[in-house]
């Protein structure tokens, strides 16, 4: 700079005018003045000091400039355009200036130089500033800072700048430094931040001026200023500035400066903003104000791209934890007194949303382990401000699941530790952190009164211990008292600690105590709810509003269990006050009631049931119902209208599902979706009137009426929002990211239905999905998709569901409840059923591609993946084709989403998938033949989606192609075509009794074959029985090999095994229904099946008849037959298949004879079917047996023929023929001949039997009318009948009679002969030696059957009265009996009482109560009467008749006492 010159400089001019320069004159200074080193020196410090002190730099320069140069300073430099600066004052001409003024002073160019350029930094910031307090440039102080720093740049490359002295020049300038200037000397590396914090002399100083210029970021920040992007990087650079030096470990500290001042200024400024973000939060900042912008912006440093790179360190977790110690304990104000009385303040929803927010974001860094732990220190070290800390727990409980089991355990220890050493401090905490945990609903915790009773309410409880634990703990209630909630006091009196007796008097004190305090609180322990809202913070509900809730909720419980609530039964008995005061008047409001009875019917006839109502009070409440259908202008009195607020909650719940919604699709909210979930639940329970305290505890089993489901109005809207914002949000979730990166947003959505109003979304999907399903839009389909994956996912937290009457003890997990409503029927339910299960199985594979098979397993039941490759089978011919491995294909699920959802093309991508292909290796997943039969049965044929000509294509496709060669491992059949076979029929038989096979309608008929597409399954039963029938050996006879029979008999005698068995009315309807069902295949089947086809002389009656013969015997006889025969179509189907059978043997006429001949012991009801169904029988054997022989019929078939004639000869008015033998053939030909004609021809038609007897006074029934004179006709014959009534094996009728009339007949043979009393003549009775063993066993068979309580059997039908000779009930019957027998005895002669004893021993001892005295007192009987057999001892003395009479009327009596006792025990 020496050469250069400065017009109009202030120093003196030179010769020629010419004005001298400042070196000229220092130098003629120097020459007039002597050398003096000291003198030198102090110059020198002088002139340091001079530039140091020298505010004004420029000046400075223009000082040491020539007059002839141009004006040059940094002021002119920084506003120059770049252009300019290079071409005129280049940053190397500006260097070399310095230098030489640097050398000429004694100055270090780099002190001379950094003092330079802070002051044009101080001019850059005192600016004209935009703001009051401005920590951002504007644009043009931004230009100028630029080009100022480049030149800083070049000073510290050439070494020409010292830092050190720059930081304390900037330091002079504090109160005009901007933040933003610090921030760029920092980031372009002129001076780090650290460097300029360690340079400051007071670190209280700089953190203040830290904290109010971080202060002034946040809020323009916030403001939306234009130049937001700049100042977000400025926060965040600074903050991870300081979260990494100021929560590092000291071993990481290796920097050159000394370490000690930075970690303690970046914690500071850390510390001051938190603090200032509480106590903002604590006065009640206001929304939208600068302050409130602040709070937020700075609560947003915790969000993971805020912390950038430093996240992958420890210093963030460091951060955290000491962010939320400081939040736990800053300004402890309140006491734990003042937490009992306001934590129902401080639940999550109730919670600032700026500190949960700030919750959530410490969440992320921090495990709940981590979370808890750290809780749990604090409180044991420190003291803490109980509202932040209590809100705290409310967070984890509500956005961890895992919270409740991990809070659950600290608090048990919390309690056993105070319990052990009677620890107050820990006994507060524990119940402050359930109370907490308990107003945030039971889907996050259990509520407080469970709790309690869990902890109190055993001997295994923690004050269980010792006298001391006693009263430690009734003593910390009582100190509780004056502080406690009424809710909190209500629940310990209802539910108090179990006491031993005692210690009585601490439990009755503190309840005393309780008491005293609710009624000071004017609240009354008898008129609290069944269902009160302990975490309700507003006044108690009157008892009558209270009554009407308590109402709705146990009507809710009992529609969805079947059962009364557990908590009314509990009330009816120890709140008996409320239950009868308030609870039954608000149920029993008088109302017109339906036709069909609704729920409040059923529980109402259930509670009378139980006798939980008072005769008077139902009798009261009927009249009035019956006034009110009476008055309809009345009935108004007993209906409630909704109240106008109602629509309120509504629209409240609309409004937060809008908010979530809108969530869905911004990326930087993701981090509020568990608070907005929070805000849903609390809305919805306000929207459906629960309370927060309600427990699904009670609700073990969900009853769910498939085919009727219904809802309450407003359930009904509630779930539809709720339903229609879950698809809405998966659509829009769904166009940001796939199902595996949108969050566990539907996690917590579901959860909170699951926690409110899990029923009522199960009925409603019901409705939609069994109901609406074919009518439901693609989007819908996919949510309910996505919503029964997420439901299966909590399958273990979920009841289990009835599905009602066809299931009435089967609960079914939630995931298998949707394959019981998705219905494979008709084309509409087809496709509809394919677009559900391809959804759902996508969206899950997406969802949890990363995680385990269980996972999958746990969210998809079996059936829905079997019916999903049932139904691509049947649909898509190019799936029934193996699949190579080329074939895999990817799984996208942005395809499924989309409006024109191509469901053939996802549903084929699906199958193709390769994760989908190794799920379908498991084994429990496999589509087996039985589960194709059960989903092939279902389909309607008249509507099906495939034609007929397709379906049978597709029916042997599956049946000889897929599934008879795979393996019996993999659901097949290994080949084996009488397996398939057996598979086929098992599977018609449990569709035809499974609820499935037809509607449940009044008019529904179990039509086999009908619109459930068994005509054609049928038809391929047929085709697989022939398969087989020509796949026999040939050296075996067709049909059958010697030792086993066919394999459909063995199918029969299996399920027959395996049903109930016994004589009530539903064990008989489910065989019969059974055997129904057999005699449909069979009749379906050749008749080779009941025979064979041929008999052989070796083996004349094959194994096939053998079968059907005992199939005939043993369950037919009983359920398929009516008066002594088979039915016509069984009946034909036999015979037809026995004539082809025996025309294919040498001798035909001989095999059909003999094996008719063995019918007559094997199986007679077959003969006396054919003799009932001869005359349209006869034709079609007859046109057999002549197509090939030309010979008459088998003699044995000409005696049915005989029989038959004889009885039509009989009835005719010529003179009847001789009856053939066997004489029972004609017996029963005759017996059906008369059954037959009208009943004013009967007696006419007997008189030719000799059965005349005069009129009944009584008009008798026809039976009975017959029976009598069949009697008559036997007695006046001298015949004896009584054997009739004596039937056993051993006696050839007794054989017969019992393998042709059914068991319920031969059961009622007592009643018969009772009902038959007046029949008998009292000689007759007398001289048969056997009626009185007969009557007595008639007797106590009689007795039996009616201690059976098979009384419905003898009963008359509804709406006739029983007349039979005066018996009005089976009790009259047996009363008669009992008459009749003592008048019979002392009648009889003493050979009658032979063998009386062995008759009461073959009945059971229950049955002969009395029996054995009557026997003694015919010991001691009158001497006459005495029989030698039965007398074991002589009488001590002589009886009359009339004592003996009065002694057995008296026995009979008590007999009949006893009668009545062991009827009611075994009923």
């Amino acid at each position: 700079m020496a050469g250069l010159q400065v017009p109009n400089s202030a120093s003196g001019q030179g010769p020629g005018g010419r004005r001298r320069s400042w070196a000229e004159l220092l130098a003629g200074r120097l020459k007039r003045q002597k050398c003096n080193p000291e003198r030198a020196q102090k110059l020198k410090d002088s002139a340091v000091r001079l530039l140091r002190s020298h505010q004004d730099l420029t000046a400075l320069l223009l000082e040491v400039e020539g007059p002839p140069c141009k004006k040059l300073s940094l002021s002119k430099l920084i506003d120059c355009d770049s252009s300019e600066i290079y071409a005129n004052h280049s940053s190397s001409f500006i260097g070399s200036t310095l230098q030489d003024q640097a050398s000429r002073l004694g100055v270090p160019v780099g002190v001379l130089s950094a003092g330079m350029v802070a002051s044009s930094v101080g001019q850059v910031c005192t600016a004209a500033a935009e703001t009051s307090h401005p920590v951002l440039l504007t644009v043009e102080q931004r230009k100028k800072l630029s080009s100022l720093l480049e030149f800083a740049q070049y000073l510290l490359a050439h070494s020409m700048f010292s830092r050190l002295s720059f930081c304390q020049e900037l330091w002079k300038i504090q109160n005009s430094l901007l933040l933003e200037v610090v921030w760029h000397l920092h980031v372009q590396g002129i001076v780090s931040l650290e460097e300029l914090l360690e340079s400051h002399p007071d670190m209280h100083a700089v953190g203040a001026w830290l904290f109010r210029n971080l202060c002034c970021l946040c809020e323009q920040i916030e403001a939306s200023c234009q130049h937001a992007d700049v100042a977000r990087a400025m926060l965040s650079d600074f903050v991870q500035m300081f979260v990494l030096r100021g929560f590092q470990k000291n071993s990481d500290l290796r920097r050159t400066v000394e370490p000690e001042k930075m970690p303690q200024v970046a914690v500071d400024v850390l510390q001051r903003m938190l603090i200032f973000a509480l106590d903002a939060l604590a006065a009640g900042v206001q929304e939208e104000s600068s302050t409130h912008k602040t709070v937020r912006c700075w609560f947003g440093v915790f969000s993971g791209h805020m912390l950038g790179s430093v996240i992958s360190t420890d210093s963030p977790k460091r951060f955290f934890s000491h962010t939320l110690t400081q939040i736990l304990t800053h300004s402890p104000l309140l006491k734990a007194s003042d937490a009992v009385q306001m934590q129902r303040e401080w639940s999550f929803a109730r919670t600032h949303p700026l500190l949960t927010a700030l919750y959530r974001r410490l969440f992320v860094m921090l495990s709940p382990e981590e979370l808890v732990g750290h809780l749990q220190e604090v409180l044991e070290t420190q003291e803490v401000h109980w509202q932040r800390v209590l809100s705290l727990v409310s967070a984890l409980v509500v956005c961890f699941p895992e919270a409740q089991q991990l809070l659950g355990d600290w608090v048990a220890r919390l309690m056993a530790q105070a319990f052990e050493s009677c620890q107050l401090d820990s006994m507060v905490t524990a119940f402050l952190v359930v109370r907490q945990a308990a107003l945030e609903g039971p889907s996050a915790f259990q509520s407080y009164a469970d709790w309690f009773k869990a902890s109190f309410g055993s001997t295994r409880g923690y004050h269980g211990c010792s006298k001391k634990a006693l009263v430690f703990l009734f003593t910390f209630l009582s100190d509780l008292v004056p502080f406690e909630s009424p809710r909190y006091l209500q629940v310990h009196i209802l539910h108090p600690p179990l006491v031993p007796s005692k210690y009585r008097s601490l439990l009755t004190d503190y309840i005393s105590l309780a008491k005293t305090r609710l009624a000071d609180l004017k609240v009354s322990i008898e008129s609290m709810g069944l269902y009160e809202d302990l975490s309700s913070a507003g006044d108690i509900t009157e008892p009558h509003s209270q009554a009407l809730q308590d109402v709705e909720k146990a009507i809710m419980v009992f529609e969805h269990t079947g059962k009364i609530p557990v908590t009314v039964m509990e009330a009816s008995i120890f709140r008996r006050p409320y239950y009868v005061s308030h609870f039954l008047p608000a149920l029993l409001t008088p109302r017109v009631l339906p036709k069909v009875p609704d729920s409040r019917v059923a529980f109402i006839e259930s509670l009378k049931r139980a006798d939980k109502i008072p005769p008077s009070l139902y009798s009261t409440y009927c009249q009035a119902c019956s006034a009110a259908e009476e008055k309809p202008g009345d009935a108004a009195l007993g209906v409630r209208a909704e109240p106008s607020s109602a629509e309120e909650p509504l629209e409240q719940l609309t409004a937060a599902l809008v908010e979530l919604r809108s969530s869905m699709t911004d990326p930087s909210q993701s981090d509020v979706i568990s608070a907005q979930v929070a805000v849903i639940s609390e809305r919805l329970r306000a929207a459906l009137g629960h309370n927060e305290d309600d427990s699904s505890a009670e609700i073990s089993k969900i009853q769910l009426s498939i085919n009727a489901p219904r809802l309450e109005p407003r359930e009904y809207t509630a779930v539809d929002l709720l339903l229609t914002s879950f698809c809405q949000n998966l659509m829009a979730a769904s166009s940001v990211a796939p199902p595996e990166r949108q969050g566990p947003w539907a996690t917590l959505f579901m959860r909170t239905m699951c926690g409110c109003v899990l029923p009522a979304v199960l009925t409603r999907l019901c409705q939609l999905l069994h109901h609406q399903g074919p009518s439901l839009s693609a989007p819908h389909v996919l949510g309910l998709a996505a919503l029964a994956v997420h439901l299966g996912e909590s399958r273990s937290a979920l009841p289990e569901v009835d599905v009602g009457p066809s299931a009435p003890d089967a609960g079914l997990p939630v995931p298998a409840l949707f394959d019981s409503l998705l219905t494979c029927r008709t084309r509409d339910s087809l496709l509809f059923c394919l677009k559900f299960c391809t959804a759902a199985i996508s969206y899950s594979l997406c969802k949890f591609s990363s995680q385990s098979r269980d996972i999958l397993h746990s969210c998809l039941s079996p059936g829905l993946i079997k019916k999903f490759q049932f139904l691509v089978f049947r649909l898509f011919s190019e799936a029934r084709q193996p699949l190579s491995q080329e074939d895999a294909a990817s799984l996208s699920w942005r395809p499924l989403y989309l409006p024109s959802a191509d469901w053939q093309r996802a549903a084929l991508s699906l199958w193709t998938h390769r994760t989908f292909r190794e799920l379908l290796k498991e084994e429990d997943v496999h589509l087996t033949y039985q589960d194709w039969l059960h989903l092939e049965l279902e389909i309607q044929p008249e509507a099906d989606a495939l034609s007929d000509t397709e379906r049978q294509d597709f029916h042997q496709w599956a049946i000889y192609e897929h599934f008879l060669p795979k393996s019996s491992a993999s659901g097949g059949c290994d080949g084996d075509l009488e397996a398939a076979c057996t598979v086929l029929v098992n599977a018609l038989m449990d569709f035809h009794h499974s609820s499935r096979s037809y509607d449940h309608s009044e008019n529904s008929n179990l039509v086999f074959g009908g619109r459930t597409g068994n005509e054609d399954i049928i038809s391929r039963l047929q085709e697989m029985v022939a398969d087989l029938e020509l796949q026999q050996d040939p050296s075996v006879p067709l049909g059958h090999t010697p030792s086993q029979g066919h394999f459909l008999f063995g199918i029969f005698c299996r399920r027959l095994q395996a049903l109930t068995s016994g004589w009530n009315v539903a064990a008989r309807l489910q065989r019969q229904r059974e055997l129904l069902m057999y005699k449909r295949i069979l009749l379906r089947l050749p008749s080779s099946v009941l025979c064979g086809s041929s008999f052989q002389a070796e083996q004349p009656i094959t194994a096939r008849c053998e079968q059907f013969f005992h199939l005939v015997n043993s369950e037919m006889r009983n359920f398929c037959s009516h008066g002594g025969a088979l039915t016509q179509d069984i009946t034909a189907h036999f015979f037809r298949g026995l004539l082809n059978a025996c025309l294919r043997s040498r001798d035909p006429s001989l095999t059909v004879d003999f094996i008719l001949a063995k019918c007559q012991t094997k199986c007679p009801l077959i003969l006396t079917s054919a003799l009932l169904w001869w005359p349209s029988l006869e034709p079609v054997l007859l046109c057999q047996w002549r197509r090939h022989c030309q010979s008459p019929l088998p003699r044995e078939l000409q005696k049915l023929q005989g029989g038959r004639q004889f009885a039509s000869d009989f009835l005719s008015p010529d003179a009847a023929s001789p009856a053939p033998n066997p004489a029972w053939l004609s017996a029963a030909a005759l017996h059906f001949a008369i059954q037959q004609v009208r009943e004013e021809n009967i007696r006419k038609q007997l008189t030719k039997l000799d059965c005349e007897r005069e009129e009944s006074a009584t008009d008798p029934s026809k039976a009975l009318d017959v029976c009598a004179a069949v009697l008559e006709c036997l007695e006046k014959r001298k015949i004896s009948w009584l054997a009739l009534f004596q039937l056993t094996e051993s006696d050839r009728l007794g054989r017969l009679l019992l393998r042709v009339a059914p068991d319920q007949h031969t059961r009622l043979l007592p009643f018969t002969f009772y009902s038959l009393l007046s029949c008998f003549h009292d000689d007759a009775a007398i001289r048969e030696e056997a009626f009185l063993h007969v009557a007595v066993d008639m007797y106590l068979r009689l007795v039996q059957l009616f201690v059976a309580g098979d009384t419905s059997t003898v009963s008359p039908p509804a709406g006739r009265s029983l007349e039979l000779q005066g018996q009005g009930n089976p009790v009259e019957l047996i009363t008669k009996a009992r008459l009749f027998l003592l008048q019979l005895i002392p009648r009889c002669p003493k050979k009658s009482f032979s063998h009386i004893a062995e008759v009461t021993s073959r009945h059971p001892p229950w049955a002969t109560w009395g029996t054995r005295e009557i026997t003694a007192a015919w010991a001691t009987c009158p001497p006459g009467w005495q029989c030698e057999a039965t007398v074991s001892a002589r009488a001590p003395s002589l009886w009359s008749e009339a004592q003996w009479t009065a002694w057995a009327e008296d026995l009979l009596l008590s007999h009949s006492c006893w009668l009545i006792v062991g009827t009611a025990t075994q009923r």
